[in-house]
């Protein structure tokens, strides 16, 4: 019976996130059997030094599978995936691990809970999770009872913790012709925003309507650049087309866990909200005392963020000077 932790997810030119590291700490603490990692592309291969750091007792690579297809990728994994010797598959909780693990949920029959915070293994041999429901409001704690179940891990939540291992690279081919796949990406453009992917950022400073004009971000740049920090939006600035859609927080964007999330002129609307519940302090500028930013807030400013934000700047470039 399989009893093992298949661990899939994307990479580039080698590249990986932080959050696979994290997939592969928590893919250990379940205490089950190996820990296989998958990955697909040019260049797959090179990932191999951080799965070894990171604990992975096996790893396989795709190189010829150059394109992103959901319904390619999870033919070639259902295919091919009694090799694997896995009851248990994670995926990263972002746009392409969202996208393959709901196609492959479907080919293999298999229960799939998403944006997990946190999994544990129970004595029954299940994997428990726990995920946030009502946009962040309440905590559930889910199990699947399919023969196969699929978890999806939020990051920036779970520690990752260096384990060196040897893996081996197992030889596993699946015979789905690239050339069958139905819908290929045939062109990846990365968002020109000059600093730190949002999901895998420990800053993130974010600004909203308050900001009042397009050309106001440049405040935001400059503290971000002071903090080596992401630059993030409300949804409303992004739908104006203020900034690229790609800096959109929220409900129905991007969901973030950073250390510290600057809420910089953001009312606090409950679909904003959702989005940064993982943050583990959030700062909060407006010049509104009865903003529902406030609420959530573990500090607040009130004050017109045209003075507040400059001289918070200036203040931690003076502190990072004397370093």
């Amino acid at each position: 019976m399989a009893n093992g932790v298949l661990v899939i997810f994307d990479q580039n030119a080698g590249d990986i996130r932080h959050v696979v590291l994290e997939m592969l700490t928590v893919a250990r603490s379940l205490g089950k059997g190996p820990v296989t990692a998958l990955t697909f592309g040019t260049d797959a291969a090179k990932t191999l030094p951080k799965l070894a750091e990171y604990g992975a007792d096996r790893a396989v690579f795709w190189e010829s599978y150059t394109q992103y297809s959901s319904d390619g990728f999870s033919a070639a994994i259902a295919q091919s995936f009694p090799q694997f010797d896995a009851d248990v598959i994670l995926f990263p909780a972002n746009a392409w691990g969202k996208d393959l693990s709901a196609r492959l949920s479907e080919v293999l029959g298999a229960g799939l809970a998403t944006d997990c915070l946190h999994l544990e293994a129970e004595a029954s041999g299940r994997v428990k999770a726990i995920r946030p429901v009502y946009a962040g409001k309440a905590l559930a704690e889910v199990v699947i009872n399919t023969p196969v179940q699929m978890f999806s891990l939020r990051p920036n939540i779970n520690a990752a913790e260096v384990h060196h291992v040897n893996p081996e690279v197992l030889d596993i081919a699946p015979s789905v012709d690239p050339a069958t796949f139905q819908a290929v990406v045939v062109e990846r453009k990365e968002a020109q925003t000059g600093t730190i992917e949002l999901t895998e950022a420990d800053i993130i400073v974010s600004g909203g309507r308050g900001m009042k004009a397009p050309e106001n971000f440049q405040l935001l740049d400059a503290l971000a650049a002071a903090l080596g920090a992401a630059v993030g939006s409300s949804r409303p600035v992004a739908d104006e087309g203020w900034v690229p859609h790609s800096y959109h927080i929220g409900q129905t964007g991007k969901v973030v866990s950073p250390t510290v999330y600057f809420a910089i002129g953001i009312s606090g609307a409950i679909q904003h909200l959702a989005g940064i519940s993982g943050s583990k302090y959030i700062v909060a500028v407006n010049n509104d005392p009865e903003a529902p930013i406030f609420k959530v807030a573990n500090y607040g400013i009130v004050g017109d963020l045209f003075e507040v934000v400059p001289r918070l700047t200036e203040e931690i470039k003076a502190l990072k000077a004397q370093q």
